[in-house]
Protein backbone atom coordinates (compact mmCIF):
# COMPACT_ATOMS: atom_id res chain seq x y z
CA UNK A 1 0.00 0.00 0.00
CA UNK A 2 1.20 3.59 -1.16
CA UNK A 3 2.87 5.00 2.41
CA UNK A 4 0.71 8.23 2.07
CA UNK A 5 -2.48 6.23 2.25
CA UNK A 6 -1.07 4.18 5.16
CA UNK A 7 -0.10 7.43 6.99
CA UNK A 8 -3.27 8.93 6.43
CA UNK A 9 -5.50 6.10 7.86
CA UNK A 10 -3.21 5.68 10.57
CA UNK A 11 -3.67 9.29 11.31
CA UNK A 12 -6.97 8.92 11.35
CA UNK A 13 -7.51 11.52 8.28
CA UNK A 14 -9.08 8.87 5.85
CA UNK A 15 -11.37 6.39 7.57
CA UNK A 16 -12.13 3.15 6.13
CA UNK A 17 -15.49 1.77 6.21
CA UNK A 18 -17.40 -0.78 5.09
CA UNK A 19 -21.44 -0.09 5.15
CA UNK A 20 -24.12 -1.52 7.49
CA UNK A 21 -25.98 -5.08 5.92
CA UNK A 22 -29.18 -2.80 5.77
CA UNK A 23 -27.82 -0.27 3.57
CA UNK A 24 -26.30 -2.55 1.26
CA UNK A 25 -29.78 -4.38 0.93
CA UNK A 26 -31.73 -1.10 0.54
CA UNK A 27 -29.34 -0.09 -2.25
CA UNK A 28 -29.47 -3.10 -4.25
CA UNK A 29 -33.19 -2.88 -4.25
CA UNK A 30 -32.87 0.56 -5.79
CA UNK A 31 -30.88 -0.14 -8.09
CA UNK A 32 -32.28 -3.19 -9.31
CA UNK A 33 -35.71 -0.87 -9.28
CA UNK A 34 -33.91 1.30 -11.32
CA UNK A 35 -32.76 -1.99 -14.07
CA UNK A 36 -28.77 -0.77 -12.73
CA UNK A 37 -27.96 -3.30 -10.87
CA UNK A 38 -26.10 -5.66 -13.77
CA UNK A 39 -24.15 -2.22 -14.75
CA UNK A 40 -22.91 -1.87 -10.61
CA UNK A 41 -20.26 -3.79 -9.38
CA UNK A 42 -20.11 -4.89 -5.68
CA UNK A 43 -17.50 -2.12 -5.18
CA UNK A 44 -20.24 0.78 -6.67
CA UNK A 45 -22.81 -0.60 -4.44
CA UNK A 46 -21.25 -0.38 -1.85
CA UNK A 47 -20.08 2.78 -2.15
CA UNK A 48 -23.62 4.08 -2.97
CA UNK A 49 -24.72 1.95 0.85
CA UNK A 50 -22.15 3.98 2.53
CA UNK A 51 -23.37 7.35 1.33
CA UNK A 52 -26.96 6.16 2.04
CA UNK A 53 -25.73 5.64 5.68
CA UNK A 54 -23.96 8.59 6.06
CA UNK A 55 -27.05 10.58 4.72
CA UNK A 56 -29.10 8.63 7.59
CA UNK A 57 -26.64 9.68 10.44
CA UNK A 58 -26.86 13.46 9.33
CA UNK A 59 -23.69 14.15 6.87
CA UNK A 60 -24.30 15.50 3.45
CA UNK A 61 -21.52 12.85 1.47
CA UNK A 62 -21.02 13.89 -2.05
CA UNK A 63 -20.44 11.13 -4.53
CA UNK A 64 -17.45 11.98 -7.22
CA UNK A 65 -18.00 9.89 -10.40
CA UNK A 66 -19.44 10.37 -14.05
CA UNK A 67 -20.74 6.60 -14.20
CA UNK A 68 -24.19 7.23 -15.55
CA UNK A 69 -25.35 3.87 -13.08
CA UNK A 70 -23.96 5.59 -9.95
CA UNK A 71 -25.54 8.55 -10.42
CA UNK A 72 -28.76 7.20 -11.21
CA UNK A 73 -29.00 5.52 -8.11
CA UNK A 74 -27.30 8.51 -6.32
CA UNK A 75 -30.35 10.80 -7.29
CA UNK A 76 -33.02 8.39 -6.11
CA UNK A 77 -31.96 8.38 -3.13
CA UNK A 78 -31.06 11.93 -2.56
CA UNK A 79 -27.29 11.31 -2.48
CA UNK A 80 -25.98 14.19 -3.88
CA UNK A 81 -22.91 13.83 -6.59
CA UNK A 82 -20.16 16.03 -8.74
CA UNK A 83 -20.05 14.55 -12.79
CA UNK A 84 -16.23 14.99 -13.35
CA UNK A 85 -15.80 14.99 -16.57
CA UNK A 86 -19.50 14.79 -18.09
CA UNK A 87 -22.67 17.16 -18.10
CA UNK A 88 -24.55 14.18 -15.27
CA UNK A 89 -27.40 12.76 -14.88
CA UNK A 90 -30.70 15.60 -14.63
CA UNK A 91 -33.43 13.15 -13.91
CA UNK A 92 -33.91 9.95 -12.65
CA UNK A 93 -33.97 6.74 -15.76
CA UNK A 94 -35.83 3.51 -15.56
CA UNK A 95 -34.48 1.66 -17.61
CA UNK A 96 -36.30 -1.30 -19.88
CA UNK A 97 -33.84 -4.35 -21.34
CA UNK A 98 -34.64 -5.74 -24.85
CA UNK A 99 -32.91 -8.09 -27.12
CA UNK A 100 -31.88 -5.79 -30.07
CA UNK A 101 -31.95 -8.82 -32.49
CA UNK A 102 -35.54 -10.29 -31.81
CA UNK A 103 -37.03 -7.59 -29.90
CA UNK A 104 -37.74 -9.80 -26.57
CA UNK A 105 -38.13 -7.70 -23.85
CA UNK A 106 -36.54 -7.92 -19.71
CA UNK A 107 -37.62 -7.24 -17.04
CA UNK A 108 -34.99 -5.28 -15.37
CA UNK A 109 -34.15 -7.73 -12.47
CA UNK A 110 -33.00 -9.95 -15.57
CA UNK A 111 -29.82 -11.16 -14.18
CA UNK A 112 -27.82 -12.37 -17.60
CA UNK A 113 -26.51 -9.91 -20.15
CA UNK A 114 -27.58 -12.38 -22.98
CA UNK A 115 -30.94 -13.02 -24.76
CA UNK A 116 -32.02 -16.42 -23.50
CA UNK A 117 -33.56 -16.76 -27.01
CA UNK A 118 -30.87 -15.88 -29.42
CA UNK A 119 -28.28 -15.41 -27.42
CA UNK A 120 -27.00 -11.52 -28.59
CA UNK A 121 -26.33 -9.14 -26.04
CA UNK A 122 -29.12 -7.16 -24.33
CA UNK A 123 -29.67 -3.46 -24.88
CA UNK A 124 -31.50 -1.47 -22.40
CA UNK A 125 -33.21 2.03 -22.91
CA UNK A 126 -35.32 4.56 -21.02
CA UNK A 127 -39.05 3.79 -19.68
CA UNK A 128 -41.21 6.27 -21.15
Amino acid sequence: MNLRLELAIESKKIIVRTPLKEFKIKTADIAKMLGDSHLLSEADLELLALALELKKTGFNPKVVTDDYSIQNVAKQMKIDFIPVTTIGIKRILKWSRYCPACYKKYNSKYKLNKCSICGNILKRKPKK
